[in-house]
């Protein structure tokens, strides 16, 4: 990769100085993504890091309780605009940091603070990789518009449109992951076809663990992305003290489509060749630790607060070390997958008596 000087963008920066910086900014932004990016092969580390850090900036945008919903919409365009062509980052940033709330982490303003950076990163891409950030976050943005609408506490009308929720925020990520993957590998690009038909279900798996295990502080801010058709019409009134058997029996049933969906992004890894570790274990740490918050949140259906219900720690070491030691070979990481999901309700799935 040419290391161009992107001095252009932030005075007397290199490529390598910038570079440097990121990585040093990336895990205080994501601690789960730091933990799972080093995995992945040097060529692909830096585009998916920087992937990450550009869908960040636009969740700051979605999310900033200081910027009212126009701001939001007219920030959001232009943030899309700017990654399409690299143009006018450090303007953007100048006019948007300032206007950020005072809540917003430390870590994301730094960010939004040097957007250039990433930017100026990303021209450094090839062809393919930059037009597969750049579509996803397009499409992030489309739902965003469409979903920053719909936010209150009574939830979204269906299961369909939060499964539309879940691909606009993570689904594409999956699609994008691939296309990556297979520019990079010719031998994951043979299953490319399998491989993007379960990146919807892998992205929806994630995200849906996400809303069940984020619900709680999410109302707090007005929010709410369950569906009523499985939670009833009541949702505007969830509370904690008004757990009843009606909320157990959605919370297991959404519970048994997610694990269905783990299920898929488990064949989504198994379709990526043994050979490429790194590629594996990134995407089968994700997928663990998923499930391991799906087993607290099916352990624990009445929890108010996502302290209640906190993966332990030594449970991601144990992962780690079995996956470091005995290797990703399919049986490892099938055996691995259903000790820790055996528990769990399930949707019927060839997978489930594997």
């Amino acid at each position: 990769m040419e290391r161009k000087n992107i001095s252009e963008t932030h005075e007397n920066f290199s490529f390598d100085q910038a570079e440097t910086y990121l990585k040093a900014l990336f895990p205080r932004v994501s601690r789960t993504f730091a933990l799972t990016v080093p995995e992945l092969p040097v060529p692909l580390r830096g585009v998916v890091m920087n992937a990450y850090l550009l869908a960040r900036a636009l969740d700051t945008i979605e999310d900033d309780d200081a910027l009212t919903l126009e701001q939001k919409f007219d920030f959001g365009k232009r943030f899309v605009e700017i990654v399409s062509t690299n143009e006018n980052a450090e303007e953007f940033a100048m006019e948007l940091t300032p206007l950020l709330s005072l809540h917003t982490h430390e870590a994301e303003r730094e960010l939004m603070h040097n957007l250039a950076l990433v930017i100026g990163i990303k021209q450094t891409f090839n062809d393919v990789q930059q037009q597969a950030i750049e579509r996803c976050i397009r499409i992030m943005w489309d739902g965003m518009q469409k979903f920053l609408k719909q936010r209150s506490l009574n939830g979204l009308e269906t299961l369909d449109e939060m499964n539309d929720y879940c691909y606009h925020a993570a689904g594409v990520v999956g699609e994008m992951l691939t296309d990556l993957f297979c520019d990079y590998s010719d031998e994951i690009a043979k299953h490319n076809a399998a491989m993007k038909k379960l990146a919807i279900s892998f992205g929806r798996g994630l995200q849906t663990v996400n809303i069940l295990y984020d619900h709680w502080e999410d109302r707090k801010d007005g929010i709410c992305w369950l569906p009523r058709d499985i939670y009833g019409s009541e949702l505007k009134d969830l509370k904690p003290e008004n757990y009843n058997e009606g909320y157990k029996n959605a919370q297991k049933e959404l519970i048994s489509i997610t694990h269905k969906n783990l299920r898929e992004a488990l064949q989504y890894t198994l379709l990526i060749p043994d050979s490429e570790a790194g590629i594996r274990r990134f995407c089968y740490w994700t997928i663990s630790l998923s499930v391991f918050a799906l087993r607290r949140i099916h352990n624990r259906p009445n929890f108010t607060a996502n302290a209640e219900i906190k993966i332990p720690r030594n449970w991601v070491l144990a992962m780690i070390m079995i996956t470091r030691t005995f290797g990703v070979k399919d049986k490892v990481l099938t055996g691995i997958f259903n000790l820790n999901s055996h528990k769990l309700p399930l949707l019927h799935h060839p997978l489930a008596k594997k």
